[in-house]
């Protein structure tokens, strides 16, 4: 049975951790913002340099060239972007994930404790019944485990796959201004 103190102390634990998820989303907000100022710094500084060179086209051969050059950078800091984007969002929800792998072997803990002092005390006879209890929870953790684990593969491909898309639209880019 829980006593009053162990019933403040998950309390407190818990707004611990509430409160130190705060911190982190908030974190994850700051870089956003600066993110987003620093790249709409860089686009009005590009854009006034942009228009510079636009005024002083001669020819519209030199329009073409122009507009090949403007086009690669411009992909290779779009992709630079998301890329930080990305960065931020998932060093935010891995926080998140962190967190909560911890608050669930935490918790994992406590109830092995709770079932393993129900087996000490259940009246003689009752063996079988703890025995399915612990291969129950046991059961359950390894399906946690098992979940975790597939949730690591999918964000490590998924981080894969950006890498991969991301790399593709800068070659194309290059491919692209090459030919003109």
């Amino acid at each position: 049975m829980l006593t009053a103190e162990q019933i403040i102390a998950a309390q407190k634990s818990q707004m611990d951790t509430l409160f130190g998820l705060t911190q982190k989303a908030f974190e994850g907000v700051e870089k956003l913002v600066e993110l987003n100022l620093q790249a709409t710094k860089a686009a009005l500084s590009e854009s006034a340099n942009n228009a510079q060179a636009l005024l002083s086209v001669k020819d519209a051969q030199e329009l073409l060239n122009l507009q090949a050059s403007l086009m690669q950078p411009l992909a290779e800091k779009s992709v630079a972007y998301s890329r930080h984007l990305y960065d931020i969002a998932s060093g935010t929800g891995a926080e998140f994930g962190k967190a909560a792998e911890a608050t669930a072997a935490d918790a994992q803990k406590k109830f092995m404790a709770v079932v393993d002092n129900a087996a000490k005390n259940a009246p003689a006879g009752s063996e079988t019944a703890v025995a399915v209890m612990k291969s129950a929870v046991s059961a359950a953790n390894n399906a946690i485990e098992s979940v975790q684990k597939a949730v690591k593969q999918a964000t490590e491909m998924a981080e894969s796959n950006f890498n991969t898309v991301a790399a593709t639209a800068v070659n194309a880019s290059k491919t692209a201004a090459k030919k003109r």
